[in-house]
């Protein structure tokens, strides 16, 4: 069978400048390769994606590089350093206002289980408040780390996905572990007589 580019009355050339492919591909590609983090550093995992961005490790390389503190142009959430209680609702506001689709890198092991801050103040993990996609481990993780990171984004992103990002729609819950243990629960319910249940979203949000 003759293939299409060749059947009489197509130009010789026309195959070497025609590229056929599936939308949700092109789409997942052009995601995948203009990535606009922000940036929501509060230590010192900061300063390593600081030097991220610096010329010696050029994040700019693989189409991740433009920073914006404005969460409605940003579809990257990279959290680097610890979260404490008070800082999460400002958080959480700023990766609702983020538009979809958005993916989020949680940096560092203060950001991923608490690190060693272990304490009532500090957020034991932010994938207990935002769904995390990639878990960069480390106190603090190296720039080359960061960079790994954002590569295995870049492949999950391209791996899965559609044109529309139907698949969103219903990722709005943390996928991480419960929000507090249940000691904790327990005595928020003693000292302020609350039924604290855990929370349940419509995709309509």
């Amino acid at each position: 069978m003759a293939s299409p580019m060749n059947s009489p009355g197509v130009p010789s050339g026309l195959g070497e400048n025609v590229l056929l492919t599936k939308l949700d591909d092109v789409a997942n590609w052009a995601r995948a390769n203009s990535l606009w983090p922000m940036p929501f550093a509060t230590a010192c995992c900061g300063i390593e994606l600081m030097a991220t961005a610096s010329s010696r490790f050029d994040l700019s390389r693989f189409g991740a590089e433009v920073m914006r503190f404005t969460p409605r142009q940003c579809d990257l959430m990279i959290v680097a350093g610890r979260v404490v209680m008070k800082m999460l609702p400002v958080l959480q506001r700023i990766w609702l206002q983020m538009p979809e689709p958005k993916w989020c890198i949680s940096m560092g092991a203060c950001a991923c289980s608490g690190g060693v801050f272990d304490t009532y103040a500090v957020v034991q993990g932010v994938d207990r408040f935002l769904p995390v996609d990639i878990y960069v481990p480390g106190c603090p993780p190296r720039p080359e780390q960061l960079i790994q990171a954002v590569l295995d984004l870049q492949s999950r992103i391209k791996s899965g996905g559609t044109f529309t990002g139907k698949e969103f729609s219903l990722r709005i819950l943390p996928e991480g572990p419960p929000r507090f243990e249940p000691d904790e629960i327990q005595r928020f319910q003693d000292r302020n007589e609350l039924d604290l249940k855990r929370p349940t979203y419509t995709p309509e949000h």
